[in-house]
């Protein structure tokens, strides 16, 4: 991740997103439900791939979510993988049914 990589929070379009300097490279959507933030889909742009550019997306995106005090809930199974991947973020997860 360079200076230049940077997340960020646009409630207005429901997703976070990553830039690389002034270009959009990828976004996590989300849908807010009370204290829940409910994570539906992740894509990075092709121009980005293969860059490890995803984990840190979700790890800005997810970050972010334990930090308002608000609960993870991974949809997307982008983030549900790198949720399983990084256990630190636990107490903070609620698995939508079937998924644990």
């Amino acid at each position: 991740m360079t200076d230049e990589t940077r997340v960020v929070d646009n409630p207005d379009e429901g997703r976070y997103e990553l830039w690389a300097g002034e270009k959009l490279a990828g976004f996590a959507a989300y849908d807010r439900r009370g204290a829940l933030t409910v994570f539906t889909h992740t894509e990075i742009d092709d121009a980005f791939a293969g860059q490890g550019l995803g984990k840190v997306l979700a790890a800005g995106a997810l970050d972010d979510v334990v930090a308002k005090g608000r609960t993870i809930v991974p949809v997307c199974p982008f983030i549900a993988g790198y949720l399983k991947k990084n256990p630190g973020y636990a107490d903070h997860v609620r698995w939508p049914q079937g998924s644990e």
